[in-house]
């Protein structure tokens, strides 16, 4: 086995000094020993066969001022999408209620915004109170924050807060315009100050390089402390958006990406998240079986297909998969 690969022990303990020539190391590994390496650390921190079950709800869709070349939310691409204002609160906690009933454990809200301005930040925390009062754990991606907007998300009954790196530093600027790296390292720092637990991670398959994916996974395995919550997503091509046309990334590829996730952040939950749509369950499996032990279940993720409810389960089934509970109260 690559000797960095050998010592399984000391790969289960976090290091945040990971460097991108480990990295590549680890990514380009045999791939028979890659992912024996990824399941081992999988197995030495997490349960081996469970799997977290979070639902995603757009909370407000389309009209949002950036410019993500991925998304087809942005106003500055025409993807015939209709913008919608904030929905009320008795619809998210009715759409709340439904995802714990079909299996769901966190249920997470999206709005397309470029950040959570001050006049909506009552019926967001309200959303929050509520979901938690439902016995889920809460998420939020909301765009950037201000100072002590964390705080007050924190005091609704926050959990987690999304907010993704997208992709490495040197190829941001060809994904994004509108705002910096630095403004997303700035919210989750905000985020990490106010006792947040952070989801953070990225998008594959945007036509990057390898470099870039690597440069990816070592950000944020160089966050200290490691991000909770790291969602790998494929993009999933949407016409009209600058992205929409990039080529899929190999499968293979995909799973030495969520494989080299798992061993540079033992303790953080991987999850497989944009994209599963597209995947064979034998693709989702080898997922697993690299580490990924987060999915989102229901029809949609924000405004992108996902596997309904009743295939994500039978696939359970099929690999001997429980989903996780949610965690002992504190």
């Amino acid at each position: 086995m690559t000797t960095l690969l050998s010592d399984i022990d000391l790969l289960a303990q976090p290091r945040m000094d990971w460097t991108r020539e480990d990295a590549a190391r680890i990514y380009r590994a045999p791939f028979g020993d890659l992912i024996f390496a990824a399941q081992s650390v999988h197995r030495k921190c997490h349960p081996a066969n469970q799997v977290q079950t979070s639902q995603l709800l757009s909370i407000k869709t389309g009209g949002c001022a950036e410019d993500c070349g991925y998304c087809n939310q942005s106003a500055h691409f025409d993807t015939g999408l209709k913008a919608s204002k904030l929905m009320p609160l008795d619809e998210v906690l009715e759409a709340a209620r439904k995802a714990k009933d079909g299996g769901a454990t966190r249920f997470c809200m999206g709005a397309a915004w470029r950040e959570l301005k001050p006049r909506d930040e009552e019926k967001v925390c309200d959303m929050i109170t509520g979901v938690k009062a439902l016995g889920m754990e809460t998420c939020v991606t909301l765009g950037m924050l201000a100072d002590g907007q964390a705080e007050r998300l924190r005091d609704a009954g926050l959990d987690y807060y999304n907010h993704n790196l997208d992709t490495a530093p040197e190829d941001y600027g060809r994904v994004i315009s509108t705002r910096t790296y630095q403004d997303r390292l700035d919210t989750l720092s905000r985020v990490r100050g106010a006792g947040i637990h952070v989801c953070t991670g990225g998008i594959v398959g945007m036509g990057e390089d390898e470099s870039a994916r690597i440069g990816l996974l070592t950000e944020l395995a160089s966050m200290d402390p490691h991000p909770e919550s790291v969602p790998i997503n494929h993009l999933v091509g949407v016409a009209n958006t600058p992205l929409g046309d990039s080529r899929p990334l190999d499968g293979i590829e995909f799973v030495r990406t969520i494989a080299t996730a798992r061993i540079l952040m033992p303790k953080s939950m991987v999850r497989l998240s944009a994209g599963r749509e597209g995947m064979s369950q034998e693709l989702q499996a080898l997922c697993f079986l690299a580490g990924a032990n987060s999915i989102f279940v229901g029809e949609e993720l924000l405004t992108t297909p996902n596997p309904g409810e009743s295939e994500d389960f039978d696939l359970f089934r099929a690999l001997g998969i429980e989903p996780m509970a949610l965690p002992a109260a504190e």
